[in-house]
């Protein structure tokens, strides 16, 4: 029982990672409201590439804090969402303006330096 804890630990550290929340239409209207760029990712936290998303998300949230908007949207605690944006496949990344214009979006995984690079051309710093 011993050897078993000290393994239980390890196996669970391992597995756990940070997620944001799920963005309330309140939290989506004031970001895009905010006069600064966003992203939004529209998925689930059951789909793998969804899955691959969540730290990323997480640490540009982190990075972009007062500069961007990071937000994510489940689409099984958000149902309306997907028709609001016109989700056609999860994940979806929106890419917005500082007038909460959409400029941008992509379909599937995306890397993090891709994000980057799109919050970049839009101001963010």
């Amino acid at each position: 029982m011993r050897v078993l804890a000290p393994l239980f630990l390890l196996l669970t550290a391992t597995v756990a990672r940070a997620e944001l929340p799920s963005a309330s239409d309140a939290a989506i209207n004031q970001t895009l409201a905010s006069g600064k760029p966003a992203i939004i990712d529209v998925g689930a936290r059951y789909c793998i590439p969804c899955k691959r998303m969540a730290p990323i998300l997480e640490s540009l949230a982190t990075e972009y804090r007062g500069k961007a908007g990071v937000l994510f949207i489940d689409v099984n605690e958000n149902q309306a969402a997907p028709k609001r944006f016109r989700v056609q496949m999860i994940p979806t990344q929106i890419f917005f303006d500082g007038r909460g214009k959409e400029v941008k979006r992509h379909m599937g995984f995306m890397e993090k330096a891709d994000i980057v690079k799109e919050l970049k051309a839009l101001g963010a710093r």
